[in-house]
């Protein structure tokens, strides 16, 4: 995706924020001032003056700017965007060192196995505690590892963790989409910690899967709901709890699935690849189609095709 940064100067701010009012988005995310999304762009006004544009089209919005500094300030701008872009990804990166609560999910793309979905509550004292474990995004630490440090997660730190078993998840799938699904389990467990630990936090953060518009269009008919959420693709690497969330889950699905080979006798694959497919033949070979109800799911290609 093109990124594009630059300092705006100040006799522009007014007349950016006024050119871009009609795509104003809701939120603002941290250290910003103003954000709109225009077509296949993002922009983004922060606090510093600096302006960021992201997508598809950022060279050709930038450009807009770029030359009204040259006409109206005789100012060339000339960007090292690798340079910049890191300086404006370090001011999103605040969560990394304030009170917050995320969430995060797994077992979404495994054919085999449930859904889990954590949130966790950490507070900065806790952050350092989480650093020292190695804390990052639980797919970027094997599962050995996993096993090794969630436990002392879950002993420091609150947390509430959610398991979607798959016979749940099989008898209502027909009339539900996976988007929505985590969706309306990530408002769950975040309602729940909430109302368990009562944390004093300054933002709760959710890895992004769906755009902010959308998440709350499917939590519509949700009596109860968190409405406060900044969205972030890679929110684990930019908020501790995210990233304490998705080692939860991950250690709870481990455990899960190792619970359902023991239960069922076979061997779970994880994912959805064609080691997958393998055994799905073996087992409806073996034991019949309705045998695989309790520990897969059953819409998933693997199954269907």
């Amino acid at each position: 995706m093109n990124c594009i940064v630059f300092k705006l100067s100040d006799n522009l701010k007014n007349k950016f924020i006024k050119f871009y009012e009609p795509f104003k988005c809701e939120k603002n995310p941290p250290y910003s001032v103003f954000q709109a999304k225009n077509y296949d762009v993002t922009i983004t006004l922060y606090e510093s003056g600096k302006v960021m544009f992201q997508g598809i089209g950022a060279d050709i919005e930038a450009s807009i700017w770029i030359d009204a500094e040259r006409r109206l300030n005789g100012k060339t701008i000339t960007t090292d965007q690798k340079k910049e872009k890191k300086e404006v990804e370090k001011e999103e990166n605040f969560f990394l060192y304030s009170s917050t609560i995320g969430s995060d999910e797994t077992g979404c793309g495994d054919a085999f196995g449930p859904v889990v979905v954590a949130a966790t509550y950490v507070s900065k004292e806790n952050i350092e505690f989480l650093k020292s474990l190695g804390v990052k995004d639980s797919k970027q630490i094997n599962d050995d590892k996993i096993k090794q440090i969630a436990p002392e997660i879950i002993k420091n730190i609150p947390y509430v963790c959610f398991i979607l078993n798959n016979k749940t998840y099989n008898e209502n799938y027909q009339n539900i989409n996976m988007v929505k699904l985590k969706c309306i389990l990530h408002n769950k467990v975040l309602c729940s910690l909430i109302e368990k630990y009562q944390p004093v936090y300054t933002h709760c953060v959710v890895d992004q899967f769906v755009n902010e518009k959308k998440y709350y269009e499917y939590l519509a008919d949700v009596p109860k709901k968190v409405t406060n959420i900044s969205f972030y693709t890679k929110g684990e690497s930019k908020c501790m709890a995210v990233a304490a969330a998705s080692i939860i889950a991950r250690y709870t699905f481990l455990s899960q699935m190792q619970k359902l080979e023991n239960e069922y006798g076979y061997l779970l694959p994880k994912g959805a690849g064609s080691v997958v497919d393998e055994q799905i033949k073996k087992i409806i070979q073996e034991k019949g189609k309705d045998y695989l109800t309790n520990f897969a799911k059953l819409n998933f290609k693997n199954f269907t095709k």
